[in-house]
């Protein structure tokens, strides 16, 4: 059995390494999306007016109307001090007759002046330049930015998913070719049972541990397999952790949500319940944001929330408005489970459901921890550093493994050929002897 799991281990690794060196590496990087996308893009994030604010509504009213191909998607309602207001567009489509398509789904514009400071295509994947790099690879990070196919944009997703899908088996594979070799041992006496039970069980622990130590003074082969497996068994939980988060996000009406169903009373939300739509069947909604976002704060209100409106949304996938509930300075990550949401229908406004975070069954606790856990998030800030240092160990983990098989396969074709060798100079030495 040992040498079939060992095989087994082998072939998910090779399969999955370069998709996890890549996972790995840019999940490192995106731990700080917001803080490298500000570096890079100052000129877009920052903003050195002076004065109040204008209505984030009216300045993307002001953007639908400069840009007749797009629709806005997403309004920020609270803007920090010193910063930009990041709108987002969706666009269209089918744009209207005599003008020209855009590329681009943001537009960064001054809360009080209302002069537009930049805009980019958010994950574009060429041109790439500093407006897009941390975008670019946090699409990488999920989608490999596979392209569309006979109208399903979700390939890389499902790729990606898959793969979370191999690794998460080979972890527990790994894992089980770490513990020690069973060891026979004659039949004792039954009232020597118990003292020998704990002599066993101590020396399972004492063969174990070599494979959690590092033999740093050992040859080059030595020291990559002693990371790849000590290094494996350290972290195994958080691996875990990872792996099954990635395919829950990735994967999430395909098995997730329905292996949780299965198992646990889940409380779905309104996009839950809605089938996504097609790239030609998303249109724009029939009601104002306005319209929306005056409904939302008398029932936020209603609800006993005193969380001001930071965000409102319209995804045109499920016909869905979201209007977000928090605090300018909360912790974003760990909201990242959600922020208390309110959803409206997209066609005539009305009122379909709530989300509210950190409250629900047992089931619906899980659901919404998988982002928060795979982002680190939800430790706050020595969670991002966790992250980022888990994707460097992945990295390595993918690095080592395919290092390890290729030195085993080339010390193999050199057996063969030595043996190969040796049976040619048998046959020949029994050809001279006749």
């Amino acid at each position: 059995m040992r040498s079939s799991l060992l095989l087994v281990h082998r072939c998910l690794g090779l399969a999955s390494a370069l998709f996890l060196l890549i996972t790995g590496l840019t999940g490192a990087i995106i731990s700080w999306d917001h803080e490298l996308d500000e570096v890079l893009n100052p000129a877009m994030m920052h903003s050195e007016s002076s004065g109040m604010h204008q209505s984030p509504l009216l300045l993307a009213k002001q953007v639908a109307e400069r840009y007749p191909q797009v629709q806005v998607s997403s309004i920020p309602l609270s803007i920090e001090e010193g910063h930009t207001l990041a709108i987002g567009v969706r666009p269209l489509p089918n744009p209207p007759d005599g003008i020209k398509p855009v590329k681009f789904n943001q537009v960064f514009v001054d809360p009080v002046t209302g002069e537009e400071l930049g805009k980019r295509e958010w994950g574009a994947v060429w041109p790439i330049d500093r407006t897009n790099a941390v975008s670019f690879l946090y699409k990488l990070h999920y989608s490999l930015h596979l392209p569309e196919m006979w109208g399903i944009d979700r390939w890389g997703i499902w790729l990606m998913g898959a793969v979370a899908i191999i690794w998460l088996i080979d972890s527990f594979v790994g894992f089980y070719l770490t513990l020690p070799k069973s060891v026979k041992r004659p039949h004792t006496k039954l009232h020597k049972a118990q003292s020998t039970h704990a002599v066993n069980q101590a020396s399972v622990w004492q063969r174990w541990w070599p494979a959690w130590k590092m033999r740093w003074n050992s040859s080059k082969h030595k020291r990559y397999f002693d990371m790849h497996r000590a290094f494996g068994l350290w972290t195994w939980i958080l691996l875990i952790i990872l792996a099954f988060s990635a395919m829950a996000l990735n994967l999430r009406r395909e098995i997730f949500m329905p292996v949780m169903q299965s198992a646990f009373t889940l409380t779905p939300t309104p996009a839950d319940l809605r089938p996504r739509l097609p790239v030609s069947q998303q249109t724009p909604p029939k009601v104002d944001f306005e319209q929306v976002l005056e409904v939302a704060v008398k029932d936020a209100r209603i609800q006993g929330w005193d969380e001001p409106a930071g965000r409102i949304s319209y995804s045109a996938a499920y016909q869905l408005f979201n209007v977000d509930f928090y605090r300018p300075d909360a912790d974003h990550g760990v909201a990242g489970a959600g922020h208390k949401r309110l959803y409206y229908d997209g066609l005539d406004g009305h009122y379909v459901g709530k989300r509210i975070p950190w409250q629900g069954t047992a089931g619906d606790l899980i659901v919404q921890a998988q982002f928060p856990l795979h982002s680190g998030r939800i430790l706050g800030m020595p969670g991002r550093v966790l992250i980022s240092v888990m994707g460097l160990v992945v990295a390595m983990l993918s690095v080592t493994g395919v290092y390890l098989w290729w030195k085993k396969r080339k010390a193999r074709k050199a057996s063969q050929v030595i043996v190969n060798e040796v049976s040619i100079s048998s046959a020949r030495l029994k050809r001279l002897a006749r």
